[in-house]
């Protein structure tokens, strides 16, 4: 008997992918964990019946929400992770020599819990000394806070139900008033393609829009996510994505397999479909 993992992208898309073995099931106050293994994109998470992410294509998300603002900020050194409770980002953060802290502010311990057992590649750096975890709800986390983050990173959930207060905006103000004078702000921003998602994109666009001096929409394509094409969100108080970026970052020594300088630059080039939706908020 085949063991096929399907999620729902819309009404009448599915994406399925055959697991060999499910890892472990279990309900923590917040959702439903499971931990899957496949032989295409090997071990995967998901919650309430939702991908997060692959051992296969996680690569090119954690790398496209850190490096791209690492590689603007001149002096990055204190850093707030909201969400991000696999540990992905917090293994690009630490690679950095300059960051002296990173707040991770993750509601659910059960998922970090669970991705520390089954799935070492994302979690590895969540126990270095740099790294500190606030078990807390993101929002309620930053209202304590201000001019302390030079780097906030806000890898929420979807913009429903439970990830519904990342996107507010009360949320993008309190991000702004957390950051530093010269502070970067990145967010998954959803995709464009298919309608929901676009019209949420659009709708967090504008809030960050009224909350940021600067703030720009980039692309990755990432095979598992609903439609292959994924948008993230930067928002500066004075930092430009492109025309600020760092010029010697390639002699930081550091390895990615997706991020690379021309790529940052190349991924602020958007189809005109989504400029046009852009636009229709600006």
């Amino acid at each position: 008997m085949e063991l096929w993992f399907s999620e729902n992208h819309t009404k009448n898309v599915r994406l399925s992918i055959k697991v060999t073995k499910q890892l472990y099931s279990g309900k923590s106050p917040y959702q439903r964990i499971d931990v899957y293994e496949s032989k295409e994109f090997g071990r995967f998470l998901t919650l309430d019946g939702n991908l997060m992410f692959t051992e296969k294509d996680e690569f090119i998300y954690h790398e496209m929400m850190v490096h791209v603002p690492m590689a603007v900020h001149p002096n990055p050194q204190k850093i707030l992770v909201i969400g991000a409770g696999d540990g992905g980002v917090i293994r690009e953060l630490v690679k950095y020599e300059s960051v002296t802290k990173i707040d991770l502010v993750e509601m659910d311990k059960q998922v970090i819990d669970v991705c520390r057992k089954y799935i070492r590649g994302t979690a590895k750096a969540l126990d270095d000394g740099r790294v500190n975890i606030e078990y807390t709800d993101g929002l309620k986390f930053i209202r304590r806070r201000e001019n302390e983050y030079d780097v906030i990173i806000v890898d929420s959930l979807d913009p429903f139900g439970k990830g519904e207060g990342l996107f507010t905006k009360e949320f993008y103000g309190t991000c702004h008033n957390a950051l530093t004078a010269d502070g970067i702000m990145v967010n998954q921003h959803e995709s464009a393609f298919y309608k929901n998602e676009a019209v949420a994109m659009v709708r967090t666009h504008k809030k960050i829009k009224e909350a940021f001096n600067i703030s720009r929409v980039y692309q990755a394509h990432i095979p598992t996510y609903p439609s292959g094409h994924w948008l993230f969100g930067f928002a500066s108080k004075v930092h430009h994505p492109t025309k600020a970026l760092n010029k010697v970052w390639g002699e930081l020594g550091i390895t990615t397999r997706y991020y690379n300088p021309k790529l940052h630059c190349g991924a602020f080039a958007l189809p005109t479909y989504v400029e046009d939706m852009l636009k229709s908020v600006e």
